[in-house]
């Protein structure tokens, strides 16, 4: 394993243009869960075309907010873990410059990056289904989470969905071509905590890949890519990313914290 972490520290110093790709395995080290796990997964008791899809969404708006609570309440109450803060170090450095996130829960921002494209959107927005108003969700998340009730537009009483993409939606644009430019100008894109099983953010790894980029994953499981990494390492994001910023220099060894 040292070796391994050496070897990622290598290649991201000497990067002309590294980013990285993160998926629900980087926040789970925060208590949210990720969707796709056999046992806590949140698609571990639920069919999600029939919750999380834009069409079930408009059917019956209840139902997805009755699934979506428990998650919506992790979000809020979670905290960046070591892993958000090595990536937000690595930037701060000038060796990351964007972290594409398949993530809605703005843990990156929370700890210090900044330039953060999130292909699945967030939930610090809603946007009501039928006058279109933009609500921040500071208005009605903390509401929700403690009544359950169905969030409501302020200016015309419609259901407020979250800014988040549902089955059936397309992603949001500015932030998939700001992520599929940042793909195809990187020599090097570190994947942290994903396992690279949705597309189209699936497919910004092979894009770099086609533009002779150099690929990390560190993740806990299998992924498509694996026998194409550069380096891969099996393990805990949290515990591995803070040593790669260590061997770096831009952040403090994990056992000096």
């Amino acid at each position: 394993m040292p070796d391994l972490i050496e070897q990622a520290a290598h290649i991201l110093r000497h990067a002309r243009y590294a980013v990285a790709l993160t998926g629900a395995g980087i926040s789970t080290p925060s208590g949210i869960p990720d969707f796709r796990s056999e046992r806590t997964g949140l698609w571990a008791s639920v069919n999600p075309m029939e919750v999380a899809s834009i069409y079930a969404f408009r059917e019956n708006p209840a139902r997805f907010f009755q699934w979506i609570r428990p998650l919506a309440a992790s979000i809020h109450d979670a905290r960046p873990n070591p892993a958000h803060v090595a990536l937000a170090h690595l930037e701060r450095a000038g060796i990351i410059r964007m972290v594409i996130s398949q993530n809605i829960d703005g843990l990156h921002q929370r700890a210090g990056s900044v330039n953060v494209a999130e292909v699945h959107g967030h939930i610090r927005e809603a946007t009501c289904m039928h006058c279109f108003h933009v609500a921040p969700s500071d208005g009605y998340l903390e509401k929700f989470i403690a009544d359950g009730e169905t969030p409501r537009c302020p200016m015309c009483g419609g259901v407020l969905k979250p800014n988040v993409t549902l089955f059936g939606e397309a992603l949001p644009a500015q932030a998939m071509l700001i992520s599929i430019q940042a793909a195809r100008k990187c020599d090097v894109m570190l994947i942290a905590g994903s396992s690279l099983e949705v597309s189209p953010a699936a497919d910004l790894p092979n894009l770099a890949l086609t533009h002779h980029a150099q690929i990390i994953i560190v993740n806990l499981s299998v992924t498509y890519l694996d026998a194409r990494a550069n380096v891969l390492i099996r393990g805990d994001v949290a515990e591995i990313l803070p040593d790669i910023a260590a061997h770096l220099g831009v952040a403090p060894a994990p056992e000096s914290v």
